[in-house]
């Protein structure tokens, strides 16, 4: 009977976009259909989530969706904690009314959460998961794979284009577009349902097994609310606050709405400039998965009028053209596709992405070669946090990151080159930056934050005349040069000095 059900009758889901994680069969006498949810943390426009209910609407068993918090990931926060509860809270919001029993779990303590995956999948026919290929998740789900007696597939929705539509890292910009404008077509014409469980009659568990009920108990509402008292029990940085933005598809849905109406016609011309605030906003949504790609570009093309059979030819890998849309969402899809899932191009395909090593062979020679070079000023990363150097730029910067979570496209660039150029090794500044980033980024440990992060270093960058000291033939960037091309002085106003007044 096993045998019979290795594959679905039907599914909508992109066979590229589904992994078999392990050799354990389906089980179509189990209790229902598990979807852990690890990545792609929203209830609509989901394949993981539609995988899964396909698989439940087959086997004619009831759906259980587990989204787990964990207590002990790197740079665990209020900040981060506090958005993903919120997300949760609003997915528990949106399924009530479907036919699902969804549950949030949050642990209380490190490894207290340890066994409930494996309790709950002794009771299912198949676990379906997310595919994300950085930080802790991919190591997660390989482990849960070895223990697990039941069938793990892991269901890509990263990207308009699969990961695995790739063989090869691709070394620039310019080479990753050339592919897509070659072979993203055919992913254009299957986006996951806006409704995974439109036209689903799926039976209901009414509730989990008692044990897990008891041993695992469900968070209560202050804690899903993110509760200033309630995360203070956790034991999590409490240091790093709560960003001014809320988490969840329903305010991933209105910044992109927002940014779709009000800003994405000025997107090309003035999305450097920080008081001009013409940025999407989208990637701590993106990152946690409450938004997805497949929304975000419906939405833009939705806006341009846009249909399928518009798609151009390949335009050679240029920057303009391929999308045959206005100048403005070109330049959007550019940034949240080409240059984004390069991005996830790097983290499926190397483990050590967010090693130095991982940099070109160029690159790492010319910083090595200077790596002697004198420093004007160096700085510890306590300085460095509490944005505390002779720049004030860069201090904006790094108050914009410490205080909101955020930090504004242009200014991420000249920020990495900066801590470079303060750095006693270029080895130490990619671990400041990845360690300052992350703890203060909502969008942190993402594969766009150690790919943005690399390309301060050379990656997807090619070597520059003349040398110069300390960068050797690395792109270089000065605060001087870059406040006389920028339009900031409100957002030097609004991230200067605590006691500017």
């Amino acid at each position: 009977m096993a045998e019979e059900r290795s594959v679905l009758t039907a599914s909508r889901v992109p066979a590229l976009r589904v992994a078999v994680r392990n050799g354990a069969p389906v089980r179509p006498d189990g209790r229902f259909v598990l979807y852990w949810c690890i990545a792609a943390r929203r209830p609509s426009s989901n394949f993981a989530l539609e995988r899964a209910v396909e698989w439940a609407a087959e086997l004619a068993r009831p759906l259980v969706v587990l989204e787990p918090l964990r207590a002990g990931y790197a740079w665990a926060s209020d900040r981060l904690h506090r958005f993903v509860l919120q997300g949760m809270a609003d997915t528990q919001a949106r399924l009530a009314s479907k036919p699902v029993l969804y549950r949030p779990y949050v642990e209380r303590a490190v490894d207290e959460g340890r066994g409930l995956l494996a309790a709950l999948a002794r009771d299912a026919c198949v676990v379906v998961t997310d595919d994300f290929p950085c930080s802790f998740l991919p190591r997660m789900v390989a482990a849960a794979a070895e223990r697990l007696p039941v069938r793990l597939e892991a269901v890509d929705g990263n990207g308009l284009l699969p990961m695995r539509a790739t063989a090869q890292v691709f070394p620039t910009a310019y080479a990753f577009r050339r592919f897509l404008q070659k072979e993203l077509a055919p992913h254009l014409r299957v986006f996951p349902r806006a409704d995974p469980f439109a036209r689903r009659a799926l039976p209901r568990l009414a509730k989990l097994p008692a044990e897990v009920e008891r041993r695992w108990p469900a968070p209560d509402a202050k804690l899903l609310a993110g509760e200033a008292a309630a995360l203070a029990a956790l034991p999590i940085d409490h240091a790093v606050g709560p960003a001014p933005f809320a988490g969840g598809a329903t305010a991933a849905r209105a910044t992109l709405a927002g940014f779709v109406r009000d800003r994405l016609a000025r997107y090309a011309d003035e999305r450097a400039h920080p008081d001009l605030d013409a940025s999407s906003g989208l990637s701590p949504w993106l990152h946690f998965g409450h938004v997805s790609i497949h929304e975000v570009f419906a939405e833009v093309a939705k806006r341009e009028q846009w249909k399928l059979d518009q798609l151009g030819a390949s335009v050679g890998g240029r920057r303009v053209g391929f999308w045959r849309m206005s100048a403005a969402a070109e330049s959007f899809l550019d940034e949240c596709v080409t240059w984004r899932e390069l991005g996830l191009n790097f983290c499926s395909k190397r483990d050590d992405y967010a090693d130095f090593e991982a940099l070109p062979d160029w690159a790492k020679a010319t910083l090595r070669s200077h790596s002697g070079d004198p420093r004007p000023r160096t700085y510890s990363l306590a300085q460095l946090a509490g944005a505390r150097t002779h720049d004030e730029l860069w201090n904006a910067a790094q108050r914009e990151l410490a205080t909101t979570g955020r930090l504004q496209n242009y200014l991420r660039m000249l920020w990495g080159k900066r801590v470079l150029e303060w750095s006693e090794a270029p080895e130490q500044a990619f671990a400041t930056l990845i360690e300052l980033n992350n703890r203060f980024a909502v969008d942190g440990r993402d594969p766009n934050s150690y790919s943005g992060i690399a390309w301060v270093f050379g990656r997807y960058d090619r070597p520059w005349a003349p040398q110069r000291p300390i960068f050797g033939a690395i792109r270089y960037m000065s605060s001087a040069n870059t406040a006389r091309k920028l339009e900031l002085a409100r957002y030097l106003v609004r991230f200067g000095p605590l006691d500017a007044s």
